[in-house]
């Protein structure tokens, strides 16, 4: 057995994806040798009315851009298209956007080709990499309830329409609750590390802690735990909660998280 294969050995994580996502996150960090908790801190959910969604796709050829910005976009909106009775060639004029490497695969393994991934999978990066693409363009965002408005609000700024339409929605599961704080509180298997993917899963962790508590509590209930983060955007809302980023992925991806975790705790 290679000493890479066994780089984490020892290491205590929590990872809290959505239970259907946390397979690949959980998975390489085992192979490492990483022992893994497994306990969402976010529950997808469908939105509350898929009539804003159906409309945007019954007149899907009246946009030039597609924006997906999540695979839970992808995996909602093409459970509509089929819902509907809509053939992926109406979707043939569009071109389509990806915010990274997980959601285009994705949108690919639907058999519609990815016009756009930028450099840098955050929303910033998209409207970069659309700048001098959708002046005068109808733009549909599909995306979750919740979310930053950084993409249709500088697209409005750089000549597009955009339609923001709700996909799907995330909320705190909260059967998470009471095994986090037990997981928390276990000072013989003392955790040494929690992974965040998402601002999502930052705001929601922090509220499965419990009543609401400061940040000099929060510090003490997860003193010693190093925090791992995705990308920026996760790494500021971990700092507006007060907590510490110990380790950032350079790619903002969950290799890129992987790869930044095996790097800071090397054997």
């Amino acid at each position: 057995m290679n000493r890479r294969s066994q780089a984490l050995t020892g290491l205590r994580v929590l990872v809290g994806r959505a239970p259907h996502q946390a397979s690949a996150l959980a998975s390489g960090l085992r192979a490492l040798g990483a022992e893994v908790f497994e306990i969402p801190f976010i529950e997808i959910r469908k939105p509350r009315s898929y009539q804003p969604l159906d409309s945007a796709l019954n007149n899907i050829r009246n946009y030039d851009w597609l924006i997906l910005t999540s695979v839970n976009g992808v995996e909602a909106v093409w459970k509509r298209l089929k819902t509907l009775r809509i053939d992926k060639q109406a979707l043939g004029h569009l071109k389509v956007a990806a915010i990274g490497p997980a959601t285009r695969t994705a949108i690919e393994n639907q058999g519609i080709k990815v016009a756009v991934m930028p450099r840098h999978y955050v929303a910033e990066s998209v409207v970069e990499s659309l700048r001098d693409r959708v002046k005068g363009n109808r733009v549909l965002l599909a995306r979750a309830r919740v979310a930053r408005d950084v993409i249709p609000r500088e697209l409005g700024k750089l000549g597009a329409e955009v339609d923001v339409v709700e996909a799907y929605e995330t909320v705190i599961p909260e059967s998470s609750r009471e095994r986090i704080q037990e997981l928390l509180e276990n000072a013989r298997r003392r955790l040494n590390l929690i992974t965040f993917t998402s601002s999502s899963t930052v705001r929601n962790f922090v509220e499965l802690l419990g009543p609401p508590i400061g940040k000099q509590d929060r510090m003490k209930l997860l003193r010693d735990i190093d925090l791992a983060s995705i990308g920026p955007v996760t790494s500021s809302t971990l700092r507006e909660f007060g907590l510490p980023v110990d380790i950032e992925a350079k790619e903002y991806t969950i290799p890129g998280l992987i790869e930044a975790i095996a790097a800071a705790h090397p054997r």
